[in-house]
């Protein structure tokens, strides 16, 4: 299964664009033309529109795609509740917010035959899902395809950050295929099935942070100009491709925070044309423009914004992502490191691969940590030892390649989170031994 997946995503062909109207057909003629739903759609196809904002939103924000599919989703059975596993769902209520800093060893390797929907776990999050708002942060440990089975959240989409193994996702739209250093995102309400790409048995990791609120934007640019950070052109969209299936395929759907399940006759994968601006799609860190100072000090991390989830605050993000990718460190007399910090903002931290340029030790890729608002964090003893002495010539870094996501209101570990076997029980002490330098 893995190498047919593998020559699968090699093969994939995208379509290129943030936020673009796309269209794609699998077969030629499947798309209407002048009009999205006609009295009889071509090829004997159903129309349906799939709307991932509210009809009157303006145009600018308003998200919907017309697919025109086999089936229309409407043709199935009743949803029963199924068990969550380790999947939880805001609002967090089994725990307080704890201001402590966090952090985590990489979650452990799953049981054989875990798929991506089994594996994954919840470490926390905020606000409420039924409100759309809030986000939440969940990891995934998976050694097996998702067979004859889809998924989909009505909660919010997902971006999906890969740290080890690549994933070949099966769309209604079409395949996607992200590996370590790029980004998937699946918008709220489209089904997907993942199919990991390396050997049988070996694990694909990663982390996925569910976004309850308005969908991801690119950031404004301001000051910087037209162009820097993200360029929309970069961000992948798959062309139509559909499973004319009519076995049975069992349909998750998680809605308000509960998993329900329906066996559909056939597979909901079953789109053979589209358009619109409601859309997954894939993105590679690696072209991420990193922009920075070229005097003193650097400006703060903000200046790494992927994407955005804007809030009714202007300026104040639900959730942003953030990259710190490869990058030239060229300040005069700058403390080059991230500085100590206190943030209003909450911040959780993964690494996707190498070392991150403000930890020494201890925090490795798979890992992650939590700096809730207002928790002081900054380089460890050992990093900030050696940045005050560092001669302050150019200096690359391009051994690591860490994010964050960054959030409006603290994070609630959930209580396996919390009590987890790869908590690292000790994390305060990265930052004992930071001697008394003052001279009066």
């Amino acid at each position: 299964m893995s190498e047919q997946a593998r020559k699968t995503a090699e093969a994939l062909e995208y379509l290129t664009g943030f936020g673009n109207e796309h269209s794609s057909e699998a077969v030629p003629g499947a798309l209407p033309h002048g009009r999205n739903s006609p009295q009889r759609a071509p090829l004997g196809l159903y129309a349906e529109q799939l709307s991932g904002s509210a009809f009157t939103e303006p145009r600018a924000d308003n998200r919907r795609s017309w697919l025109y599919r086999i089936r229309p989703s409407a043709a199935h059975p009743a949803f029963v509740r199924v068990d969550n596993g380790a999947l939880r769902t805001a609002p967090f209520t089994e725990a307080v917010p704890d201001p402590n800093r966090l952090r985590w060893n990489p979650l452990p390797d799953p049981a054989a035959g875990t798929d991506f929907l089994a594996g994954l776990w919840t470490l926390g999050g905020n606000g409420d899902a039924a409100q759309r708002s809030g986000m939440a942060i969940h990891l995934y440990a998976t050694n097996a395809p998702m067979t004859d089975r889809v998924f989909s959240s009505s909660d919010g989409e997902l971006l999906i950050v890969p740290e080890r193994g690549g994933l070949l996702l099966r769309t209604e739209f079409g395949l996607l295929s992200a590996g370590p250093g790029e980004v998937a995102l699946i918008p709220r309400g489209v089904r997907f099935r993942v199919e990991p790409l390396d050997s049988e048995g070996a694990p694909a990791r990663g982390y996925v942070c569910e976004n309850y609120g308005r969908p991801f934007e690119l950031p404004d640019l301001g000051p910087i100009g037209a162009n820097g950070l993200a360029a929309a052109r970069d961000f992948r969209a798959p062309v139509a491709a559909y499973e004319d299936s009519e076995r049975p395929t069992q349909v998750v759907n998680k809605f308000c925070g509960n998993l329900w399940s329906a066996t559909y006759d056939h597979s909901p994968l079953d789109v053979v044309a589209w358009h619109g601006t409601h859309v997954p799609y894939v993105y590679d860190l690696r072209r991420f423009n990193v922009i920075g100072s070229i005097s003193y000090d650097h400006p703060d991390p903000s200046i790494f914004t992927v994407l955005t989830s804007p809030s009714d605050t202007p300026g104040l993000a639900g959730v942003d992502f953030v990259v710190f990718a490869p990058r030239w460190l060229v300040g005069e007399d700058t403390f080059r490191p991230p500085y100590f910090h206190r943030n209003v903002m909450s911040e959780y931290m993964g690494l996707i691969e190498g070392a991150y340029d403000a930890k020494a030790e201890g925090f490795v890729p798979g890992g992650g940590s939590l700096h809730n608002m207002m928790s002081a964090h900054g380089p460890d003893r050992e990093t900030f030892d050696k940045a005050s002495a560092a001669e302050l010539k150019p200096q690359k870094i391009d051994d690591g390649l860490a994010f964050m996501f960054e959030t409006r209101w603290p994070i609630t570990a959930t209580p396996q989170a919390a009590d987890a076997d790869h908590l690292q029980r000790a994390y305060d002490d990265v930052w004992q031994g930071l001697e008394r330098h003052f001279r009066a």
